[in-house]
């Protein structure tokens, strides 16, 4: 009897010493008016779901244009872009509210949109009708289009808010639009079905990966500014080799190197932004679609579409130290401003999976660990994550 009554009043001690050894960690509390959601595009279901990362639940689904694909957060106010493919427009998002509070028409074919560092523009390549439909974001209104090469798939505006790269994959160019004057300035033959477009924190360069030649090239942004006399011209700096099929590039925040996603290499490639060198490159999973840097330039993340898994890169140590299992055909990712989370977009099972970084423990010495799959909508294409103090 002793020791029926010894167990029974030391296993609620042991469970209760467990749940706090391995429980996972909370968020921090930041007041009543801290709001933090996570917006998914869900391309087959005319949906957009926000996620409130404070208690990673689904908390609502939008229902916006046909067939939505990009999606941005202006930086500056809260409001979300959504655009939509099938219908030709852009919805934009209260985020204090979440709800649809304006729609604005476009061109042909739209897939991806993105904003100026002082919030107040739009920039929408219009793959189907080859220009560039320029959005004032305080006005909601489009104020111009800017006719560029042949199904251009990204526009991407400089830090400095200057210059509009655009890759146009039809006719193997790169535009330059003056984003002052909204005229392209510049037509530069690169290399075959450019795609995704970094640019330099400086904005000195961009860099465009081309998914036919398995190559990005390296283009140097010209400048009005004296500081910068030798960049005077627009123009193609280098072409460099990586692996095949070059789908997306992510700079470390520091700007001093680039990661190639090398979709059909099953590698990612290092890129040195300064002298325009390929310094190395890793095998890291199967069909590598996307890829997310740390603040500290420490850790990289890469969703590997083809074998269901995100693969982490120590960048110091130059070397995967982990291999993370997620949902089915993971593509795109985010970081929680306070880097403790992952999402990752399952495009094929229709959910997002949250991965936790933490702590190593003695008896959890794993530093990641998977805290939820959150259910959103079919095929989801992309996440924006905005972080923000409510003012209403």
């Amino acid at each position: 009897m002793r020791k029926l009554l010894l167990i029974a009043v030391l296993l609620p001690i042991l469970g209760g010493v467990g749940w706090w050894y391995f429980r996972e960690q909370r968020m921090p509390d930041y007041g009543p008016r801290f709001r933090e959601y996570a917006y998914v595009t869900n391309g087959k279901s005319n949906t957009v779901s926000v996620i409130d990362l404070r208690y990673f639940r689904l908390t609502k689904t939008l229902h916006v244009g046909s067939e939505p694909t990009g999606i941005a957060a202006n930086s500056r106010k809260n409001e979300i872009y959504v655009v939509n493919t099938g219908s030709n427009n852009v919805s934009v998002i209260d985020a204090e509210s979440n709800n649809i509070v304006a729609t604005m028409g476009v061109h042909g074919r739209p897939y991806l949109i993105d904003v100026s560092a002082d919030g107040k523009r739009g920039y929408v390549a219009n793959s189907g009708s080859a220009n560039v439909s320029v959005i004032d974001l305080e006005k909601r209104m489009v104020i111009g289009n800017v006719r560029v090469g042949a199904s251009p798939g990204l526009a991407r505006v400089s830090p400095d808010g200057s210059t509009v790269v655009v890759s146009n994959r039809g006719d193997n160019t790169v535009s330059l639009i003056d984003a002052a004057a909204l005229h392209v300035r510049a037509t530069l033959p690169v290399c075959q079905q450019p795609e995704d477009i970094a640019i330099l924190p400086d904005s000195s360069k961009a860099f465009v990966s081309c998914s036919g030649s398995s190559q990005v090239a390296s283009i140097q942004l010209a400048s009005a500014d004296p500081k910068a006399a030798q960049r005077k011209d627009d123009r193609v700096l280098a072409l460099l080799d990586v692996g095949r099929t070059p789908v997306s590039l992510t700079l470390k925040p520091d700007g001093g190197e680039m990661i190639v996603c090398n979709f059909d290499s099953d590698s990612i490639s290092f890129v040195e932004t300064g002298n325009d060198e390929v310094g190395s490159s890793h095998e890291i999973g199967q069909h590598p679609s996307h890829g997310v840097v740390t603040l500290d330039n420490s850790r990289l993340y890469v969703s590997n579409f083809g074998s269901n898994s995100v693969a982490v890169f120590d960048i110091d140590i130059g070397r995967r130290i982990a291999t993370l299992n997620v949902g089915s055909h993971p593509d795109s990712m985010a970081l929680t401003p306070d880097q403790n989370y992952l999402l990752v977009v399952d495009t094929e099972s229709g959910d997002v999976t949250v991965i936790q970084k933490r702590r190593p423990r003695k008896l959890e010495p794993s530093e990641y660990s998977l805290l939820t799959l959150i259910p959103v909508g079919v095929q989801p294409n992309a996440i924006v994550v905005k972080t923000f103090m409510a003012t209403k």
